[in-house]
């Protein structure tokens, strides 16, 4: 996993609020929490607005709309949000297009039982799933 693209995803160190070098600092940073600013750069890099991402996230537009740009989220929305960031770093490393990996995960998909990839992202196992396309994708394997 490449850390800097992940890290870049959610707006930087400075912006997470201490370096990210290891699996175990995105376990802390997961524990401590996001801050409404990290998913906004998520939003960002997606296209998405906030109420497009808090709808992948198990936590309320409304809510997220009350939090300040350096209040940290719970520890659960914010590890979705990281593994959300990762198919995000990945998928935009993989197409080297930011767009085409956009249009990929809007399309649906046979490997994935027709669904969009988009789409799975509400879910820990659905982001495994894209995940796992990706990697396949990647390494030019059949679905």
């Amino acid at each position: 996993m490449e850390y800097s693209r992940i890290i870049e995803t959610l707006g930087g160190e400075k912006t997470l609020g201490h370096p990210i070098r290891s699996r175990m600092d995105f376990v802390e940073l997961g524990e401590r929490g996001l801050t409404k600013s990290s998913l906004s750069h998520l939003a960002k890099s997606l296209s998405l607005s906030m109420k497009e991402l808090a709808r992948l996230l198990p936590v309320t537009e409304r809510t997220l709309r009350r939090y300040g740009a350096q209040q940290h989220l719970s520890a659960v929305v914010s590890e979705q949000a990281l593994q959300i960031a990762q198919v995000a770093a990945t998928g935009s490393a993989l197409f080297e297009d930011q767009e085409k990996f956009l249009a990929w995960l809007s399309i649906p998909s046979a490997p994935l039982g027709g669904e969009k990839p988009f789409d799975l992202l509400r879910s820990r196992f659905g982001i495994e799933l894209v995940l796992d396309e990706l990697g396949r994708i990647a390494h030019g394997l059949p679905a």
